[in-house]
C-alpha cells in the first residue's frame, strides 16, 4: 500500500516522500476508515485524499466551498493529466446532466461540488449510478455551529451518506477548537474514524503585535517588495490603503467582494506573478490562495477569532522562508470590535421580536407561512420598523441557523451607483445643475470609490442623511443616468426569506432558545480571546495560539513580539555561538533555512532568530532564490 501511494506521488505530483503525518492519513482512507485531518494551512491537506482516490477504482467527489477554490484545484488536477471536472454556479440543466453523465461514463478521478449543489434531487441520483470512490470534505470547519466559517448547507453532506452508505468521508481543516471537532464528527456522523492532527506549530512564522498609534506610517516600515496581504475590514479601507501605499513607492492593489470579477482577476494576477507586491484586501480573499513567497501579513483591524487570524496569518511563509504575520493596534481598536461584534448580538428577545416584525411585515397570519418565499429588502423592513441593521441580520441569520427560516445569500441584482465624471467635472456640472448637488455630495460624504467602479449603496439611508424621500432620490439618480452623469441600477428587493415552519410566535423561537444563548456566549468567548491575545504581552504569541487549539504543551518560539521582548531568551554567548557556526557554514556558499537548520545542532527557532537579527543588522543577506549569504566575514 505505501509503496503504491509513493509511486502515485512521485508520478503526478514529483515528490519522493511524503511529509509527516500524510501517509497516515492516505493508509486509513485507503483501508475505508472515515476520518477528519487537522493540518496547518501549507501542510498538504490535498494530497491525503487525491493520492488514495487515484489509488482507488472510481471517483472521488470533493465538497468544497469556493468556486475559486475548486477551479484552481481542478486546473492543478488537469495539469497533471489527471481527469477531474468542477461543477460550479451558472450552468443549464442540460450542461448540468451531461456533465454528471461524463463522471458516471467518462473514467473521471474527481468531481468537486459546492455543498449546495450537492442538495439537488439531478446529483443525488447521479451519485447513486457512479462509483464513488471516497467523499472528502475540505474547509470542514464550515459544517460546525461553533466554527468561524459556518455554512449552513455543509449540514445536508450527510445526507450524501443515506444515498451511497459504504463510501468513506475524509474531512479536512486547518483551523479547529475541541468544540469544533466534535462537532464535524457529530454532523458528518463519522464511524470508525481516524482523526489526524499536527501540531499547529509554524517554525518560520513570527506572530507579532505592534502598537501604534500612526498605523499607515508603520505599514510603510513593514512592507516593502517582498509578496504581503493586508486584511482590512471595509472596502472603503481596501481603496484608501491601496492608495497611501502606491504614494510611498509600495506597489499594491485593493481587492474586494464588490469588484467586477474581470478586475479581481487582473488584480491577483498580478500579485500572483509578484508586478504587484502587496494586496490589500478584505478577509473574502485568501480561502485556497496558495502562494508560497508570501513574506509578511499584516491584520490592520483586529480579526473576530483567533481561528480566523490563524487561517488568515498562515497565509505567509508557504515556502518555509521565515516570514511575519502583524497585528497593528492601539486603544481604539477595543471599542470598535466589541461594538461591530457583541454590542450587535441579537439575544433571544430580540430574535423573538424581529420574528414577529418579519411576519407583519408579510403579514403572514397565525399558524401559516410554511414554505412560503418572499422577495426581501432588508434596509426597507429595518427602515419601517426602526432597527438596529448589525443586530437585525445577525437575529435572521440565527434564524437561519436554527431553520426557522431560510435567508438567501444569492442577491441576484443590488443598488449600484457610479459617477462617470472626474472630480472637477463633476463641480463644474454641480455648479450649473444645483438641484442635484446635495444628493450627490451626501452619496461621497458615505461612500467611497464612486469614481473608480461600481458601488453598492443603500438607497434608504442616502435618503435618509440628504433629508430627501426615496422616491424623490431615485427621481434624481435616473435623471442623472439619462444625462450620462452617472451609471445606475436599482434593485427592488436584496434578497429572499423562505419561511421553513409556520408561524406559532413565541412557540417557534422557544425550542432554539438554548442554541441562541450558547452561541452569543461562543461568540463572546471568541472576541475575549482575541482581546487576550492582543492585550497579553507576558506569554509568548505562539503558546498562546496553540493552547487555544487544545495543544497543552506548547514550547516558546523565541522569536514572536513577546520572545523578542524578553531579556531571559537567547543569551549573548549563545548568539555569538550560533553566529559563529552561521559564519563558518555560509563561508563558501548560500543556503536557505532548511539546509542550514539541518547542518547546525541548535534549536530551529533559535537559529531563525538570530539569522533574523543578522539580516536586520546587515551581516546576512537574503538572495533572490531565499538563500542567506554572510556580507561580513571577519
Amino acid at each position: 500500500m505505501q509503496t503504491e501511494a509513493l509511486k502515485i506521488l512521485e508520478k503526478y505530483w514529483g515528490f519522493q516522500k511524503f511529509r509527516p503525518s500524510q501517509l497516515e492519513v492516505i493508509e486509513a482512507i485507503l483501508d475505508d476508515q472515515d476520518t477528519l485531518t487537522l493540518f496547518p494551512t501549507g501542510g498538504g491537506k490535498s494530497i491525503c485524499f487525491q493520492v488514495p482516490a487515484m489509488i482507488k477504482e472510481g471517483i472521488c467527489v470533493v465538497v468544497s466551498p469556493l468556486i475559486s477554490l475548486m477551479e484552481d484545484q481542478v486546473q492543478a488536477l488537469q495539469k497533471k493529466n489527471i481527469k477531474a471536472m468542477a461543477i460550479t454556479g451558472g450552468i443549464s440543466y442540460s450542461d448540468l446532466d451531461r456533465n454528471l453523465d461524463n463522471c458516471i461514463f467518462g473514467n473521471f478521478k474527481f468531481l468537486y461540488l459546492s455543498p449546495e449543489r450537492l442538495q439537488q434531487d439531478i446529483v443525488k441520483e447521479r451519485l447513486k449510478q457512479m462509483n464513488v470512490n471516497l467523499i472528502a470534505v475540505d474547509e470542514a470547519h464550515c459544517i460546525s455551529q461553533w466554527g468561524h466559517d459556518f455554512r449552513p448547507a455543509y449540514r445536508n453532506i450527510s445526507e450524501v451518506r443515506e444515498i451511497i452508505p459504504e463510501v468513506p468521508v475524509a474531512a479536512f481543516t486547518a483551523t479547529a477548537t475541541k468544540m469544533v471537532v466534535e462537532d464535524i464528527c457529530e454532523q458528518l456522523q463519522l464511524r470508525n474514524r481516524a482523526v489526524f492532527k499536527k501540531s499547529f506549530e509554524r517554525t518560520n512564522l513570527f506572530y507579532e503585535v505592534v502598537k501604534t498609534e500612526d498605523k499607515y506610517f508603520r505599514l510603510t516600515r513593514l512592507l516593502g517588495n517582498d509578496s504581503a496581504i493586508v486584511y482590512v475590514r471595509s472596502r472603503n479601507a481596501t481603496r484608501e490603503i491601496t492608495d497611501f501605499l502606491n504614494k510611498n513607492g509600495i506597489t499594491a492593489a485593493a481587492y474586494h467582494g464588490g469588484m467586477k470579477k474581470e478586475d479581481k482577476t487582473a488584480k491577483f494576477r498580478s500579485w500572483m506573478n509578484n508586478d504587484t507586491s502587496v494586496m490589500v484586501a478584505t478577509t473574502a480573499f485568501g480561502m485556497g490562495i496558495d502562494k508560497p513567497d508570501v513574506r509578511t501579513v499584516v491584520h490592520i483591524d483586529l480579526p473576530e477569532s483567533l481561528e480566523s487570524y490563524f487561517q488568515e496569518a498562515g497565509r505567509a511563509g508557504r515556502d518555509g522562508e521565515i516570514s511575519k504575520a502583524v497585528i497593528l493596534t492601539n486603544a481604539g481598536d477595543i471599542p470598535v470590535l466589541r461594538n461591530q461584534f457583541i454590542n450587535n448580538l441579537a439575544s433571544v428577545e430580540d430574535v423573538k421580536f424581529i420574528y414577529r416584525k418579519l411576519n407583519a411585515y408579510f403579514s403572514i397570519a397565525y399558524g401559516e407561512g410554511e414554505n412560503q418565499v418572499y422577495d426581501f429588502n432588508f434596509a426597507s423592513f429595518c427602515n419601517q420598523y426602526h432597527l438596529i441593521s448589525g443586530k437585525t441580520y445577525n437575529a435572521l441569520q440565527l434564524l437561519d441557523r436554527c431553520s426557522v427560516l431560510r435567508l438567501s445569500q444569492q442577491f441576484q441584482k443590488k443598488t449600484e451607483i457610479m459617477i462617470k465624471l472626474s472630480g472637477d467635472q463633476l463641480e463644474i456640472y454641480l455648479d450649473d445643475n444645483p438641484k442635484y448637488a446635495h444628493l450627490l455630495r451626501t452619496l461621497l460624504r458615505n461612500y467611497g470609490g464612486v469614481f473608480d467602479n461600481l458601488v453598492n449603496f443603500n438607497m434608504s439611508s442616502v435618503a435618509e442623511k440628504a433629508d430627501l424621500q426615496e422616491i424623490e432620490c431615485l427621481s434624481l439618480f435616473e435623471d442623472l443616468q439619462q444625462q450620462e452623469i452617472i451609471e445606475f441600477s436599482i434593485a427592488k428587493h436584496d434578497a429572499s426569506i423562505t419561511f421553513l415552519a409556520p408561524r406559532e410566535d413565541e412557540s417557534t423561537i422557544n425550542p432554539v432558545s438554548g442554541f441562541i444563548t450558547k452561541y452569543n456566549k461562543t461568540k463572546r468567548e471568541k472576541i475575549s480571546a482575541v482581546l487576550d491575545f492582543v492585550q497579553n504581552d507576558q506569554v509568548c504569541k505562539q503558546i498562546q495560539l496553540l493552547k487555544y487549539f487544545g495543544e497543552t504543551k506548547p514550547e516558546k518560539c523565541g522569536r514572536c513580539s513577546v520572545c523578542n521582548a524578553e531579556t531571559d531568551g537567547l543569551s549573548r554567548d549563545e548568539m555569538n555561538e550560533i553566529f559563529l557556526a552561521l559564519q563558518k557554514l555560509l563561508k563558501s556558499r548560500a543556503l536557505d533555512t532548511k539546509e542550514i537548520s539541518s547542518l547546525l545542532n541548535y534549536k530551529e527557532s533559535s537559529i531563525l532568530k538570530v539569522i533574523r537579527l543578522l539580516v536586520e543588522r546587515g551581516i546576512l543577506q537574503k538572495t533572490i532564490t531565499n538563500k542567506y549569504k554572510i556580507l561580513i566575514n571577519d
